[in-house]
């Protein structure tokens, strides 16, 4: 397993009275991409000003390779790269721009021009290099920005929201390149979005932040798959989350009372009669109409239900039914049409008892 190359232990930020972020402990891994994710207002810009060093906490120490950082800090910061949401390009030319941080650094106009070209080249912006960099776009000055942060050859490299601004399909492409060079480099990442997908995209770990706080550290796919309670289940995009007493256990499979409903779920560790949240990712129920004589899947749950509400989300439909209790499911817009579906139609919702994750009460 990888050591750290950036930790803070028992770190508090406040403001006059106010505490802003409270991290007991945080490891950022050498050479993994660390996705902090959470709503507006969490504290994430503050946690990664931090790891950045750009100011010190109150409380706490910050560690880089196992060492407290104290007095440390601005040679430190010469070993790392900072990207934000906005640019704030110089005055001058593309090239300079892409060079600036070498050049503060003084590093030789040979090797300079050398990096400069190479990442202009990796960002899709050699042939704006003459161009002044206040003509740029949004996605343009981006670019720029990642190129210059790249040309540093970093060894911890941290960006604070830098696609938030930018149109999808701008963001979209700025993704797959930026994907494409952390990979190459291996460089060690912290990357700060509220947008789920980033952090599905670019993460190898994932930290959900909320009211200043880490509530839950792991992979992407088990944040997403087995968030730790209802809050970060909700902001990972669980739909359904209903409350359900467990009424029978056997070989791991609980059978849960939810609402009007029984839903059957694997669990390792329950008790009888325990009060739970039930959670269920939307893509996870597949629909059928009911009535029809049509094939059964392997799944374990199938509640009959009636459609509620209709949605379209992008490419998808959201679709709302009553099943005893609230559950949530999306369809594409060809079975939508293919199925002739309607507000109040019946139809039966189907999902394996793996795809349930459940959470204990007071969790």
């Amino acid at each position: 397993m990888s050591q750290p190359k950036l930790s803070l232990e028992d770190v508090r930020v406040r403001l006059g009275k106010a505490e802003l972020i409270r991290v007991p402990h945080l490891d950022v891994l050498e050479g993994e991409v660390l996705v902090i994710v959470g709503p507006n207002g969490a504290g994430k810009s503050i946690l990664l000003e931090s790891l950045a060093l750009l100011h010190r906490p109150r409380q706490g120490r910050v560690l880089f390779e196992g060492q407290p950082v104290d007095g440390r800090e601005l040679a430190l910061r010469r070993r790392m790269a900072v990207v934000f949401q906005d640019p704030l390009p110089l005055r001058r030319s593309v090239a300079d721009n892409v060079a600036l941080g070498l050049t503060l650094r003084g590093v030789p106009r040979s090797v300079r021009r050398q990096r400069a070209a190479h990442w202009m080249r990796r960002f899709g912006i050699a042939h704006l290099a003459r161009r002044s960099a206040m003509t740029l776009s949004g996605g343009e000055a981006q670019r720029t920005n990642l190129a210059r942060a790249f040309a540093l050859e970093p060894e911890v490299l941290l960006l604070d929201e830098p696609f938030s601004a930018l149109d999808p399909p701008t963001r979209e492409d700025l993704l797959d390149d930026l994907s494409v060079a952390l990979r190459e480099t291996g460089v060690t990442t912290v990357f700060v979005t509220h947008d789920r997908a980033e952090a599905l995209r670019l993460g190898d770990r994932v930290a959900v932040m909320m009211g200043g706080s880490i509530r839950q550290v792991g992979t992407a796919a088990e944040v997403f798959a087995a968030p730790a309670d209802e809050e970060v289940a909700a902001f990972v995009g669980v739909e359904t989350i209903v409350g359900g007493r467990v009424q029978s256990l056997a070989d791991g499979l609980a059978t849960i009372d939810v609402g009007d409903a029984v839903v059957q779920a694997m669990v390792p560790d329950l008790d009888y009669g325990s009060e739970v949240l039930v959670c269920l990712r939307p893509e996870d129920v597949v629909l059928e109409l009911a009535g029809l004589d049509s094939h059964r899947t392997s799944a374990r749950n199938h509640l009959r239900g009636t459609v509620r509400r209709l949605t379209t989300v992008g490419g998808q439909v959201r679709v709302v039914l009553d099943c005893g209790f609230t559950l949530v499911a999306f369809i594409t817009k060809r079975s939508l049409e293919e199925m002739n579906l309607k507000v109040g139609d019946e139809v039966v919702a189907s999902f394996k008892a793996t795809a349930v994750h459940v959470i204990p009460r007071g969790t």
